[in-house]
């Protein structure tokens, strides 16, 4: 899938994206051409949202990767696009992979669509033996909710610097999820915010205690116990 008329050029924008710890925000990356597919398929998926609430952490509307795969074929294109991926290699300048088929994050859809839903800070941290980096791409943005990244937030020797970040139709955010600090703030009333996430890892493999936990994590806060039984039929 053909992302832009003319990419950004990743090795350009490394040494900004180095210094702020693996984070980069760019507005405008994909064009209002290239998002209406994905667009489209975003309202289609509306149907599978699992709503989930977990108590002073998060709330909010997940449609996982095996719907994304079975309803929204641009967006799989996308998230699995030859060019898209040597992109992003160059930018993080690791080799990247996408996720196992039976990851249910590895391309997700997120719906902040009732007053409240949000998530709190945290670091999207790695189950898999090597890294993993989160690339989230703004579709709908009708909403106060934001993306707030802590950037130095461990350093010893810098000040921590905040980011807000309005994930408008076509942003794209890609950030090393170990590294970055971050929460979206709560939504208002009759607001509507989806994000498109897409995770990339160095290595495929996930240990036997870690696979146990993140399939928890994902069926409690994320895509429900019913995403478990899909995971095992991938």
């Amino acid at each position: 899938m053909t992302t832009h008329a003319v990419l950004p050029d990743p090795f350009a924008l490394r040494p900004a994206y180095l210094e702020r710890e693996e984070f980069t925000a760019l507005e405008g990356f994909l064009d209002a051409d290239r998002l209406a597919p994905l667009l489209a398929e975003a309202d289609v998926c509306r149907a599978h949202i699992n709503r989930n609430y977990v108590p002073g952490k998060k709330k909010g509307g997940s449609v996982s990767y095996f719907d994304v795969r079975r309803h929204a074929p641009s967006i799989h294109a996308l998230y699995h696009s030859r060019e898209f991926i040597d992109w992003l290699a160059a930018l993080t300048g690791e080799s990247l992979l996408t996720c196992p088929e039976s990851d249910p994050h590895a391309c997700a859809l997120y719906y902040y669509t009732e007053e409240g839903d949000h998530i709190g800070w945290h670091y999207d941290t790695s189950f898999y033996r090597g890294k993993r980096f989160t690339v989230l791409l703004g579709l709908v943005q009708r909403s106060r909710s934001e993306l707030v990244a802590r950037l130095y937030h461990r350093s010893g020797t810098r000040a921590a610097e905040e980011l807000r970040i309005a994930t408008r139709p076509g942003t794209l955010v890609v950030f090393n999820g170990d590294n970055c600090w971050h929460m979206v703030t709560p939504s208002g009333a009759q607001e509507d915010r989806v994000v498109l996430s897409m995770e990339y890892v160095t290595d495929r493999h996930m240990g036997f205690a870690q696979r146990l936990v993140s399939n928890v994590k994902d069926a409690v806060g994320y895509f429900g116990f019913k995403a478990l039984f899909r995971a095992g039929r991938s």
